[in-house]
């Protein structure tokens, strides 16, 4: 199959990436210890407003730590929306525990906040167990909210924290959250920076929290929890989730260029609502009055009788077109490894996945480029 000539989210490596990686070939600092780990470490954590940041080898790697971390294991339950890419939930089985999915909102298509308090509460009223803790996503750029979960989870004790891996860049414009960037607000925050993200180390991720002594056990639960010392002593099991320095000089580079991409994401976005919020069939992706979304990809919902057309075929006829789309996220409980998992709903979740449709949105994307997306979208 011919590659797409209008890809859907394709990295832009420019800036000083080839400075910085020509830096560790010469200091042959090119394995997971070098001075761009720790300078990747600051000036992300300083970029979004944490306290601390902890470097990792992927974003399910920086979930798998964070549940370590809240001490999520055998016979436990992480609460785990069921519309969001399948690393979100993975970990959770790691640790041999149990996920509970739970349904999307039709509002930013995230974890519903009102199931979560929901559930928390009637345990409560019938003295049953509450999980360990509670997962919140932020799926394709734009925030979950926040708020209202915050509050369930402090009335009965309960954990959370933010998978952050989709929506680097996007923040809350109101309420007691205002200003704030996702994946500062829960205990920890997790983050990925594979290829198709808005910055990108060709893998990688990030562990963020404002708790240093997390941040201690963070770094060395992902260095195999080797203690100080010559010797090869550990006290634990860890894992090598770290990330090396040719990465991190890569994400150092990127991190420079985040305000510029943030932006291009924003125009993109602003020209697709223009061109498409009046076509019949289209409704414009999420963009809830309190978020400042980053847009991470541009995804609409498909009205199959309205266009004449429904979201496979939409897939199929763009491809045609040498224009590469992808449907959002397949709801986990319709997997074969999550189907027998408890779960709190998940119709929202599957008439978003039947409608939802990203369309290309890379920061190089061009206008003559969007043009041609819109076209195909409208059938002409």
């Amino acid at each position: 199959m011919s590659e797409p000539t209008i890809p859907l989210s394709e990295p832009c490596l420019q800036g000083r990436t080839r400075e910085y990686l020509e830096e560790c070939l010469q200091s042959n600092y090119v394995s997971s210890v070098g001075p761009f780990v720790e300078r990747f470490e600051r000036e992300f954590a300083a970029w979004v407003g944490a306290r601390h940041a902890v470097a990792c080898a992927s974003g399910t790697a920086a979930i798998h730590v964070a549940l370590r971390l809240l001490e999520v294991g055998p016979g436990d339950e992480v609460l785990v929306p069921t519309l969001t890419f399948v690393a979100s939930a993975n970990p959770v089985l790691y640790e041999r525990a149990t996920p509970v999915l739970v349904d999307a909102e039709r509002e930013t298509w995230n974890m519903d906040p009102v199931l979560v308090a929901e559930e928390l509460d009637r345990r409560a009223r019938k003295g049953l167990r509450q999980p360990r803790a509670v997962e919140a996503v932020h799926i394709l750029g734009h925030p979950a909210r926040l708020e209202p979960l915050a509050e369930a989870c402090a009335r009965h004790g309960v954990a959370w924290f933010e998978d952050a891996s989709e929506a680097l860049g996007a923040r809350y414009a109101e309420g007691a959250m205002r200003g704030r960037h996702v994946g500062t607000i829960g205990r920890l925050g997790c983050f990925s920076f594979n290829g198709n993200k808005i910055i990108t180390t060709g893998g990688g991720g990030m562990i963020t929290t404002d708790d240093p002594a997390l941040a201690r056990r963070a770094k060395h639960l992902t260095t195999q929890a080797r203690l100080p010392g010559p010797e090869y002593r550990h006290d634990e099991v860890g894992y090598n989730y770290r990330l090396t320095n040719l990465a991190a000089a890569v994400g150092v580079a990127q991190l420079e260029q985040l305000p510029g991409f943030l932006a291009a994401k924003r125009r993109i976005a602003a020209r697709y609502d223009e061109a498409l919020g009046a076509v019949a069939g289209i409704t414009l992706p999420p963009r809830a009055r309190w978020a400042e979304p980053s847009l991470w990809l541009y995804s609409v919902g498909i009205d199959a009788r309205a266009l004449g057309r429904d979201r496979r075929r939409m897939v199929d006829d763009l491809a045609a077109a040498g224009i590469q789309a992808r449907p959002i996220w397949s709801p986990l409980h319709t997997m074969p490894m999550y189907r027998e998992q408890p779960r709190l709903g998940g119709a929202v979740a599957e008439d978003l996945f039947e409608a939802g449709l990203s369309l290309p949105c890379s920061v190089s994307l061009t206008p003559a480029q969007q043009d041609a997306v819109v076209r195909a979208i409208r059938g002409r």
